[in-house]
């Protein structure tokens, strides 16, 4: 360090060869920049979108061999010869610190950050990888690429979230590098002693938060990348796809079986077939002659029709968009300003500029003929890019992009062509469709993707080794903020048996992306193709997923608020728990749930870790202490399920469709023990009225006291009502017959029969279950009851 300028909320210094600044943002969150020179480049992202931070107290101190920045959580020492970074918690312990060896280090244009790698800790994140899901030891590069197929060492994969937390003892940090060229991340396999990351090219431009929670690192994280949009409730719903559904007879054929067969079901998607010549906006006359007629008549049973949307534009001088693009200058060019052009479905085509806004607008507006003729949901595909039949498999890396003005390579776009398309495609339709929600699904894009669309493991295999990555798979892009993921259940390429593809709905039931897809020339694989045992099995599966709509959606709110996603490792609430650490066959589904998939053939029992307190099991209430393995058993039509005693889990009966005939009862079921027990949320479920406060807010508490359990559900906001119904309370795991059951301090009838009469308030007791099952009539204002037994 030549020289140290103290400036508003940053420290910049200076070297013989480089600028490095060290900025606060927040009092947990770093930001370092560096470029070589003596000025920062342009401060430029796509994936960052708060800039204006509120005023923070910090403080600088200059010794002759260091520079200390101090906020209220963190000191960071930035040591003068040689300039290393390091990160201190309020204790005077290191949470992160560069390598005495390696720091900082430029060699041409790529640059390379070095950190010391302690014993103990593990690494998570990195968006969506495949293999083991702690990824000390592991090497991986950030460039979204097309990769079929791919094995559990493949790397990189489709889409590229540079953003991973360290977790060692109990505490988290974080780390993003928002760097979109091609990149790079060592977390211990060239050296056990020291992680690195680094780019091809680009500033050096990396965030540290500080946890020391895991949750409290994302929630910062998505504060600053931008967090999910509150997607239409029916994309939470059951999706069937294949490559592809066509003709129009073969669409209505499948969605008649789903309701002949009363399978809910709310999506079917068309793949490329759909189209004229793969030529994207358009419709293929022969096999698909009345696309709204049929998209009507589907409308009127309760489906949504999403469709593929590829990047590629036909080079067709009859084709409109083609022709449009090209007079509004809306493609990709070559450096001597000539469109580019790369093979894909269609043949030679053109791709759109996604970094220029009006490209942008352009593509939204393409949309209009296909909303008018009722689509609903919209899949972007191939937005890799992928390009056939070239070296890399994408475009050219010296392609321009418009990129604001700054007319950038594509080596510094590749990253972010996922993302702008879904911008791009979001923007467009909300702007035809301002009344209600977009539902897009994307294979690629880059860190804040999660603002536009969902996502899923691309094309994965029907597999058992595939089953099992998927877990890992969606738990790290979970909690590198994409929290509405999911994987091709079945698998897509290949041909799943009964038993995979029954084990693997189950899993399904439990990604907040529900979505069946498998390749041309692939077996049948919808829910009932594998005879009727597996049928009555994976028809109970999505019951299951349509009952816990009330707690799914729930959680798909907290997200947008918060950036905790509904499915999450059990380290990210259990940092502190060796045995968390590297479990990656369970996870926790919302606040109060954790899940235990079956993964293996044949497997009728699997053990279960359940982490430090009470649980109960989801399907008897019986109650458990954790901080322990059991054996759980898990016959073919069951999947291992608990909840955190003292939870209160609102279902719904089982409905075909989400937007069906308003439902008239809500269920509450109530697992006994001392929590704050969650949160109920409820909107219409497509507008966005919630915005404006329709939206209806109420939180739960639960007791158990000598004998006396209660639950409440108390109002916390919004001005949203529900249709007139009656609540459903279940109080599991109750081993004799209450005294009394009282409603907001009112005794209710007590009723002898099995159930409770359509309409009528009261309560049973199942003495074989365990159950109590009371009825009362649904208030906002607030619900307090109890029940007087032994639990």
């Amino acid at each position: 360090v030549d020289s140290v300028v103290v400036g508003g909320s940053d420290i910049t210094l200076y070297t013989t060869s480089a600028v490095v600044q060290v900025r606060a943002l927040a009092a947990d969150l770093i930001r370092v920049r560096a470029n070589r020179g003596r000025s920062l480049g342009p401060d430029r992202s796509a994936a960052v979108v708060k800039h204006d931070w509120l005023p923070l107290r910090w403080s600088a101190l200059e010794t002759n061999r260091s520079v200390w920045l101090r906020t209220d959580e963190l000191d960071v020492e930035i040591s003068k010869d040689p300039l290393r970074i390091t990160f201190f918690d309020k204790l005077g312990q290191v949470i992160n610190a560069e390598d005495s060896v390696g720091g900082l280090k430029w060699e041409g244009a790529s640059f390379r950050v070095t950190k010391v790698l302690p014993v103990g800790e593990a690494y998570y994140g990195f968006g969506e990888k495949a293999g083991r899901l702690n990824k000390r030891s592991a090497a991986m590069t950030m460039w979204n690429s097309d990769i079929p197929g791919y094995a559990a060492d493949t790397d990189p994969l489709y889409q590229s979230i540079p953003f991973f937390y360290g977790i060692r003892d109990s505490t988290a940090y974080g780390i993003f590098c928002d760097n979109s060229f091609w990149s790079s991340f060592d977390m211990g396999k060239e050296s056990p002693n020291r992680f690195s990351f680094g780019a091809d090219s680009g500033d050096v431009n990396y965030y540290f938060f500080y946890g020391p929670l895991p949750r409290t690192v994302l929630t910062r994280f998505t504060e600053l990348v931008g967090r999910m949009s509150l997607p239409p409730l029916w994309s939470l719903g059951y999706q069937q796809c294949r490559w592809s559904y066509a003709p129009e007879r073969k669409v209505r054929e499948i969605a008649r079986t789903f309701r002949e067969k009363k399978i809910p079901a709310d999506v079917i998607y068309l793949d490329i077939d759909y189209m004229d010549g793969y030529r994207v906006f358009t419709w293929n006359k022969e096999k698909f002659p009345h696309p709204a007629s049929l998209i009507k008549d589907l409308a009127d049973e309760g489906f949504k029709v999403a469709v593929i949307i590829d990047p590629g534009i036909k080079v067709d001088s009859s084709y409109e968009v083609y022709r449009s693009g090209l007079a509004g200058d809306r493609f990709l060019k070559r450096p001597d300003g000539h469109i580019y052009i790369g093979k894909v479905w269609p043949g030679e085509c053109a791709f759109p500029d996604y970094s220029s806004a009006a490209s942008r607008v352009w593509w939204g507006k393409q949309f209009a003929g296909l909303v008018a003729a009722g689509v609903r949901g919209w899949w972007t595909d191939m937005n890799e890019p992928s390009v056939f039949d070239v070296p890399g498999h994408t475009v050219a890396l010296d392609v321009v992009h418009y990129d604001d003005g700054y007319r950038t390579p594509h080596a510094r776009n590749h990253n972010l062509y996922g993302l702008r398309m879904t911008q791009a495609t979001y923007d467009g339709v909300r702007a035809l469709r301002p009344d209600e929600r977009p539902f897009i699904l994307t294979r690629a894009s880059y860190a804040g993707g999660q603002r536009y669309a969902a996502a899923w493991t691309g094309d994965n295999m029907a597999s058992w080794e595939h089953l099992r990555m998927a877990i890992p798979m969606c738990l790290n892009l979970s909690i590198s903020g994409q929290p509405f993921v999911g994987s091709d259940i079945g698998g897509f390429i290949g041909s799943p048996d009964g038993e995979l593809y029954a084990r693997w709905l189950q899993l399904g039931v439990f990604t907040p992306l529900m979505r069946t897809h498998t390749v041309i020339n692939s077996a049948d694989q919808e829910p009932w193709s594998y005879g009727p045992v597996f049928e009555r099995i994976n028809r109970k599966s999505i019951e299951l997923r349509y009952q816990l709509m009330p707690y799914l959606y729930s959680s798909m709110q907290q997200a947008t608020l918060s950036g905790i996603p509904p499915m999450r490792p059990l380290v990210f609430d259990y940092p502190g728990d060796p045995r968390a650490e590297n479990e990656e066959t369970e996870f926790l589904f919302g606040d109060n749930m954790l899940v235990a998939p079956v993964t293996r053939p044949g497997v009728r029992k699997r053990s279960v870790y359940l982490p430090p307190g009470a649980w109960r099991d989801f399907w008897t209430g019986s109650l458990l202490q954790g901080g322990r393995e059991i054996v759980a058993s898990a016959p073919l039509d069951t999947i291992p399920l608990y909840v955190r005693a003292g939870s209160v889990i609102p279902l719904q009966p089982t409905m075909q469709f989400v937007d069906g005939t308003p439902f008239r009862q809500l269920i509450l079921q109530v697992y006994p023990g001392n929590s704050d027990a969650g949160l109920l949320y409820e909107d219409d479920g497509t507008s966005f009225a919630y915005e404006h406060g329709a939206y209806l807010k109420r939180s739960f508490s639960c007791s158990e006291e000598r004998g006396l359990v209660s639950m409440g559900l108390t109002y916390t906001g919004g001005k949203y009502r529900p249709p007139d119904r009656l609540l459903e309370v279940r109080f599991l795991g109750v081993e004799r017959e209450p005294a009394v059951v009282m409603a907001n301090e009112r005794r209710l009838p007590h009723l002898t029969g099995e159930s409770i009469p359509a309409g009528q308030e009261g309560w049973t007791y199942d003495r074989r279950s365990g159950r109590i099952v009371a009825r009362v009539r649904d208030s906002s204002s607030g619900l307090y009851l109890s029940a007087e037994g032994r639990y």
